[in-house]
């Protein structure tokens, strides 16, 4: 299923018990959709939530309200039923709001492009934590809620590690010389897996934050997003358009499982049901996977470059693509060319 959203979208997630999707796009629009096995998605919402671009969108409170986060650093809650406006928090970050992530049901927690995480009750609409854990772009965040962490990384190139229950930073890596992108916990918790701008995977092992344990070289192109399929296993969407099936210890590229365009995959999400792979990407478009079709099918996809380093200690020589920009500075160009109706493929002959 594909869906044409008009715009370049930044961020979607699906709802968390109804078939669901929402996107945030550049324009500010939040786009809210029905979807079917089989059939065309239908628009439910189309709300102008901010000025600015819609940089992240997150169901909360059991799927009843979106959030939507922007450049003009407000917090936007809609009514999925309606589409009203419920509540706007200005200023809920000094700098423009790059990531939403939730964490229970009443807390969620939000990055900016300073390098601050701030953590919010829902029902109290006010902030719990905050965090200046880096110096450059929130690129993702994670929750860990055994241990009441937050793990955030960044374009400083920064992996931290955030107590809620002490409020303060515990722990700290090492600058790797990499934006690192993309973030997910594999390996029941042993491993932390980022994904960064030249390609490369970083594991760090847990409670050995300061450097990454290992390196793997496989990913043509920078890593701008990942899902957890299973401890062992992860799907990674890549700036060149192709999303992959990742093998983790042992370090592989078991096989790429679809193409969604030419263009930079933004975000990858599962349905709650994980019936579906949504992916989004700068070529406007929404597009839902049968997420197992997808996998019954991955041997009959062209094979991909497989490369296998384990350890540090693998001195490995590879030409890695070199990059004309970063994924903050893709963001940033993308928000201030707007309001021209730059399109993607104009946008990306000018890097």
């Amino acid at each position: 299923m594909e869906i044409n959203l008009g715009k370049l979208p930044f961020d979607l997630d699906f709802h968390p018990s109804s078939p669901l999707v929402a996107a945030g796009l550049i324009n500010g629009d939040l786009h809210l959709y029905r979807y079917v096995a089989d059939s065309q998605p239908q628009r439910l919402l189309d709300v102008h939530a901010h000025d600015e671009s819609c940089r992240a969108t997150r169901f909360v409170d059991s799927g009843r309200v979106i959030l939507t986060a922007s450049p003009d650093c407000s917090i936007l809650a809609t009514d999925v039923r309606t589409g009203k406006a419920m509540a706007r928090l200005e200023e809920a970050h000094g700098d423009a709001i790059n990531r939403l992530v939730n964490l229970t049901e009443t807390t969620i927690a939000s990055g900016d492009d300073e390098g601050y995480i701030k953590v919010w009750d829902t029902r109290q609409r006010a902030c719990c934590n905050t965090f200046h854990a880096h110096d450059d772009y929130i690129s993702d965040i994670t929750f860990v809620p055994d241990t009441m962490q937050l793990l955030g990384i960044s374009g400083d190139g920064t992996l931290s590690v955030c107590s809620l229950q002490k409020n303060k930073i515990q722990s700290q890596s090492e600058f790797s010389e990499d934006e690192l992108l993309s973030l997910v916990i594999m390996k029941n918790g042993r491993k932390v897996i980022c994904g960064t701008q030249t390609g490369t995977l970083l594991l760090y092992s847990w409670g050995h934050f300061k450097d990454c344990s290992d390196r793997f070289l496989g990913h043509p192109m920078s890593i701008d997003t990942l899902l957890k399929l299973d401890e062992d296993t992860l799907i990674s969407g890549s700036e060149d358009g192709v999303i992959r099936l990742v093998g983790i210890l042992p370090n592989r590229i078991i096989q790429p499982l679809a193409e969604h365009s030419e263009y930079p995959i933004e975000r990858l999400a599962f349905s709650n049901d994980r019936k579906f792979l949504g992916s989004i990407s700068h070529d406007q478009m929404l597009k839902l996977w049968d997420l197992q079709e997808l996998l019954d099918n991955r041997q009959g996809m062209p094979e991909n470059q497989t490369v296998e380093a384990d350890s540090d200690e693998d001195e490995m020589d590879m030409d890695v693509k070199s990059h004309k920009s970063s994924k903050g500075t893709r963001r940033k160009k993308l928000d201030k060319g707007k309001s021209s109706n730059t399109s993607a493929a104009d946008f990306f002959s000018d890097l």
